[in-house]
């Protein structure tokens, strides 16, 4: 499961500091523009009060959570989709997410200088919006000027679908919009698709507040004008304060339990961030659970059963005779596995089950 999310932002608003929250990794986070040079790719659990749940449980000798990928890319600037600062790296790079979490700062401090000498979170979002757009109107331009002269020598359907298309695209992206707030029929999510546009895919917006104020981030003007923006946009906003998240990272469970209480917190940013950047890329979790282990796996919603086995080995799902299914909920209210059967709730599956977020499954095959 390759899916990854890029962590974006101008720079100095605190992404590499997230970044390393996030991976507990060592990114260089200094206070001057492109500290982060090249693209970083951590992988980090993802929180589940589910797994504990099963393991408490079935008692197996251990327990392994799933696993998400973020990547921290180069600050952008004005001018990236001409290539100023790092801005064709930028674009390269964020090419290869399939989502991004937008991180914008929140916070006033002397100390650490912002690129554009002010905060203003929702200039720096429209900042590297722009840039995107720029991107892709570039790449729908160099698409045209080839699709444009096939649809009018040749009279060719598909290319004269296409020719509509990349006009109705253009003439969005040229409003200031972002493409992915755009609706097309299924004939033209074809042509879309094969774009590879920037601004099509999921954002996730991350205001990044000071530590006195992220136990009532509501109390944040910023704040607000940002969930404000990502409302209209349909996003959602997750407020973090990296640099308390960074320090939160260094902990034990224990130790992170009563951190989090002191800054009357029921959960940190980080575990919100990355829960939603998880539902973002329409991901879900199953579990097998056996006497040697409970193990979390993602699997994309909608995957029938026969390709969520192939998840776990490709012998799984090129043999898949059946999986035998009981959900988190049916295991929680009967307590045990034999008491969820003896209800009649332990189910046998075939190829077209679809799989839902939190069964706990044993495939069956032959290879």
């Amino acid at each position: 499961m390759a899916l990854t999310a890029g962590i974006v932002g101008l720079p100095n608003v605190g992404k590499s500091t997230l970044f390393n929250a996030i991976t507990k990794a060592g990114v260089e986070a200094a206070n001057y523009p492109f500290a982060t040079i090249d693209p970083n790719v951590g992988v980090v659990e993802v929180p589940d009060k589910r797994l504990k749940d099963i393991t408490e449980i079935i008692e197996p000798k251990k327990e392994v959570p799933t696993t998400f990928e973020f990547t921290d890319i180069a600050g952008i600037v004005k001018g990236a989709s001409k290539g100023e600062g790092l801005g064709n790296k930028f674009l390269a790079n964020i090419r290869q997410v399939d989502a991004i979490c937008h991180v914008v700062r929140c916070f006033e401090d002397g100390n650490i200088t912002h690129v554009d000498g002010r905060v203003d979170p929702i200039a720096d979002i429209e900042t590297i919006n722009l840039e995107l757009i720029f991107a892709d109107l570039e790449t729908i331009d160099k698409r045209l000027a080839k699709t444009e002269k096939i649809a009018r020598s040749t009279k060719d359907s598909e290319a004269v679908a296409e020719v509509a298309v990349l006009h109705k695209l253009k003439e969005h992206l040229e409003a200031g919009k972002l493409a992915n707030s755009l609706e097309f029929t299924k004939e033209e999510e074809a042509i879309v698709r094969s774009l590879f546009l920037l601004t099509r895919k999921d954002m996730l917006y991350v205001a990044n507040i000071g530590e006195d104020e992220i136990s009532h981030p509501e109390s944040n003007k910023f704040y607000q004008d940002v969930k404000a923006l990502a409302e209209e946009q349909g996003a959602e906003v997750v407020p973090v304060c990296a640099s308390l998240e960074e320090e939160i990272a260094l902990l034990d469970d224990e130790e992170k339990r009563e951190f989090l209480e002191g800054f009357g917190m029921e959960e940190s940013g980080l575990d919100q961030l990355i829960q939603k950047a998880y539902t973002l890329l329409g991901l879900g979790t199953y579990f097998t659970a056996g006497e040697q282990e409970v193990r979390a796996w993602t699997f994309t919603k909608g995957m029938k059963a026969p390709e969520a086995a192939g998840v776990i080995h490709s012998d799984f799902e090129r043999g898949f005779i059946r999986a035998e299914t009981v959900s988190y909920e049916h295991l929680m209210e009967y307590g045990s596995m034999a008491a969820a059967k003896e209800a009649g709730h332990y189910r046998s599956e075939g190829k077209d089950y679809v799989v839902q977020d939190g069964d706990i499954m044993l495939f069956r095959f032959n290879v």
